[in-house]
């Protein structure tokens, strides 16, 4: 393709602009959590929808994802758009903004499908914040035949590569026996107990980890009443190592933490995973080229800094790049000192610098699938990959 190709992109996303910040700032004002996001899926498929993409809805069965696709090229390219939002501060995260780049990018290329062989789908994918929704996508056959794909995350500041930490997502319930704490303390099993054992030797524990893991959780039912010994604790924890690998030797460690608050108090325990455990990152590197200098011609700096931590959260992205070619790049919003998972964050996702890091995103996005389609090396080693999706 030539250099009109790019201004006519450029051009197409400035045709979009107040579409695609419309949806982000719409998104923002309606936060939806993990598989609940039925307004927010909606709302995003109706944009593509009303563009001329033909739109899946419940994709590969799930109440909150679609699939819209435009083109019948050889070359299939995927972006990714993720809108749930976080229980008690709303889109802390910014996956607004993440629907807005997606879309954006996917409305500028749409036109130009069949001058470059391809097929352009967008996957809606739910439950990226602990629900593992890519997964289920990917494990039910939602991802065969792509052969690459690419979403952009917001964060403080701009950085290149994703280096997220593997995860696993348990929900523990610890069971014992009421009574009244005063007049009848010998008959009650006392499940706070438990769960207080096992967070003191989870305490102690992390002495001994590498300094690439974290274990970190809240209780989200502690009891009743002061004068009743709890009968039921429940609480979500998460374990995240470098690698899945490592990750499941850690895992044992913790399980017996937890076990030791049961067998100390004499509860019932129950672990039960929220979701598939979220993998590493594998970055295409020719990719992930391509987008630092579409990025950069915008006039976005990456930083390396200590402000760039936000690459290392986990990502359900993580286990689509282990079977296809992939990238995972952050954009920031300039919200420093607040950082994702904040109150603050959440308002710096839709401010003129989120604005701004969603149109700059669409751009740098839609160009670097034009560079994949239209550079032939990159086209020709993409539809060589194995696909594993």
């Amino acid at each position: 393709m030539t250099a009109s190709t790019d201004d006519a992109i450029r051009s197409g996303v400035d045709r979009v602009r107040d579409r695609i910040l419309a949806l982000s700032h719409d998104l923002h004002a309606h936060p939806e959590i993990a598989w609940e996001e039925v307004r927010s899926c909606a709302r995003v498929a109706g944009e593509l929808s009303d563009a001329g993409f033909a739109v899946e809805e419940r994709f590969t069965g799930l109440e909150t994802a679609f699939l819209a696709t435009c083109g019948t090229g050889p070359l299939h390219l995927a972006v990714c758009a993720e809108y749930d939002a976080l229980p008690g501060m709303g889109h802390a995260c910014g996956h607004n903004v993440i629907s807005a780049i997606s879309t954006g990018a996917a409305l500028a290329l749409s036109p130009w499908v069949d001058d470059l062989g391809i097929t352009l789908s967008v996957f809606g994918t739910p439950a990226e914040e602990g629900g593992g929704g890519k997964i289920e996508i990917l494990d039910r056959g939602g991802f065969a035949g792509v052969h690459a794909a690419a979403m952009v995350h917001p964060g403080p500041v701009d950085v290149a590569r994703a280096e997220p930490y593997a995860v696993s997502h348990s929900h523990i319930q610890y069971d014992g026996k009421s009574a009244h704490a005063a007049a009848y303390p010998d008959r009650g099993i006392n499940a706070a107990d438990a769960f207080t054992i096992a967070q003191v030797a989870i305490g102690l524990l992390r002495q001994q980890f590498p300094n690439d893991v974290r274990v970190h959780g809240v209780m989200t039912n502690g009891g009743e009443a002061p004068n009743a010994i709890p009968q039921r604790t429940e609480g979500r924890w998460y374990v995240r190592a470098g690698t899945l690998a490592q990750l499941g030797e850690l895992e044992d460690r913790v399980t017996r933490c937890f076990e030791a608050g049961a067998h100390a108090t004499g509860c019932e325990l129950t672990i039960t995973p929220e979701s598939k455990p979220y993998a590493e990152f594998r970055t295409d590197e020719a990719l992930l080229e391509r987008y630092v200098r579409r990025a950069g011609e915008l006039g976005r700096r990456f930083s390396a800094g200590s402000d760039s931590l936000m690459n290392r959260a986990s990502t359900d992205m993580g286990n689509v790049s282990q079977r296809i070619s992939a990238i995972h790049p952050y954009i920031g919003i300039d919200s420093l000192p607040a950082v994702n998972h904040q109150p603050e964050f959440a308002a710096a996702a839709a401010s003129p610098a989120a604005d701004r890091a969603a149109v700059d995103g669409a751009l740098a996005l839609a160009l670097t699938l034009l560079d994949a389609a239209s550079d032939s090396g990159t086209r020709q080693r993409l539809l060589d990959a194995e696909s594993t999706a």
